[in-house]
């Protein structure tokens, strides 16, 4: 059986080995197309032999999410690489999901344009990115992966190739399904392009910065908020002890950013730099660790920091989003607390990852609003629950 399936998987696929576990599960095999159709071929012998499949890329967010309740086959999508078409004078890209966001950059960079998606993880590809809607400090100027994608190409669990959108900015025809697939972890289909809204490289850069006491965050922060500085990004670096660092990040014509750092300046009274910090768009955890993400209104970021007792929180106070990180040997009962003072604090709390000991613990994903209808959506494009079984909310 195990050949036969092999065989008819092709030439792309191999048996597995113990280093390509997804978040502690073992699969049978591993494929890697070159392309959208030997993707949707794979996907077909999939269906015929009810194997359930995860998408794999850098494997950088490969411990975000639950494990797989069950894996046969990965998906490695590190031979979707490059960029299909770039209409510069579009500001539009069309690029492979396996592309990392580094190199799709360092390509876009020769036109004086750019992906404007922080990737604060090494070697982040395009499909992962979108996958779990990652984003970094400056959605607040630019947008989340949301607002950058415009078309999308996905395969579905039953190998037939799916497209939405479009190549230029103001198209509207259609379902949004790139809306759908972004933070989707890979349960819905697998990605295989996507067309993005690039921006500018800007003329120049420039970071304001202040340490100060958490209590103090709160003002500086409202007193940037109604200021007309127009940043890229407003972060905060607050550890689990002592004081939190404020950065205010600025973009834009050379001139024009120097008057605006001098005038935030003086608004933080704070220090002017060309360069960020070294924690600028890290997250506030390594591997192992407990990562949690936040959604949080402006104004109750202080009540988070107040609530992430003995967690190191780092994020954008700009737009909302913060993330709060703990040890990997820290008691579960006590991330258990955290995480539901958090929730209390905040909008919403996801725990990204945690050590099993600690995941077994938690709700990982917490009150989600829409499950039945997710479970709707769930059932309409992988109605085996072949794709990514168990990783998302609610066990879909």
């Amino acid at each position: 059986m195990g050949s036969a399936v092999l065989d008819a998987l092709g030439a792309c696929a191999r048996l597995a080995e113990d280093s390509d576990a997804i978040a502690g599960a073992a699969p049978r095999y591993v494929a890697a197309p070159g392309s959208a159709e030997e993707a949707a071929a794979v996907l077909r012998v999939a269906a015929a032999h009810d194997l359930a499949v995860v998408a794999l890329g850098a494997g950088t967010k490969q411990d975000w999410g639950l494990p797989p309740r069950r894996l046969d086959l990965v998906i490695d999508t590190t031979r979707l690489i490059g960029v299909v078409e770039h209409a510069a004078g579009d500001l539009v890209a069309v690029v492979r999901a396996g592309t990392p966001l580094s190199s799709l950059n360092a390509k876009l960079a020769a036109a004086g344009q750019q992906l404007a998606l922080d990737a604060p993880l090494a070697g982040a590809t395009v499909g992962g990115t979108v996958a779990v809607n990652d984003s970094g400090p400056r959605r607040m100027l630019y947008g989340s992966v949301r607002d950058l994608l415009i078309g999308i190409t996905v395969v579905r669990a039953d190998g037939v190739v799916a497209r939405s959108g479009g190549k230029v900015v103001k198209n509207v025809a259609g379902y949004d399904l790139g809306k759908l697939m972004t933070g989707s972890y890979g349960t819905l289909a697998l990605i295989a392009e996507c067309a993005f809204r690039l921006h500018p490289i800007p003329a120049a850069r420039a970071y304001v910065t202040r340490r100060m006491a958490p209590a103090s965050a709160g003002p500086a922060l409202t007193a940037m908020r109604k200021s007309q500085v127009a940043p890229s990004a407003v972060e905060i670096d607050a550890p689990p002890d002592g004081d939190c660092e404020v950065l205010v990040h600025l973009e834009g014509t050379a001139t024009g950013v120097d008057a605006r750092a001098a005038t935030t300046a003086k608004l933080l009274d704070g220090e002017v730099s060309p360069s960020p910090p070294p924690w600028w768009g890290e997250r506030p955890w390594r591997s192992g660790d407990v990562g949690i993400k936040l959604g949080v209104p402006l104004s109750r970021v202080p009540a988070v920091l107040r609530a992430a007792d003995g967690a190191a929180v780092r994020g954008s106070a700009g737009a909302g989003v913060l993330y709060a990180g703990l040890p990997g040997d820290s008691d579960p009962e006590s991330v258990v607390r955290l995480v539901a003072a958090l929730r209390t604090a905040a909008e919403h709390a996801v725990v990204l990852t945690a050590p099993p000991a600690i995941r077994d613990r938690l709700d990982m994903w917490g009150p989600v609003r829409g499950l039945g209808l997710m479970r709707r959506v769930k059932e309409q494009f992988d109605p085996h629950a072949r794709l990514a079984p168990g990783r998302f909310a609610g066990g879909i």
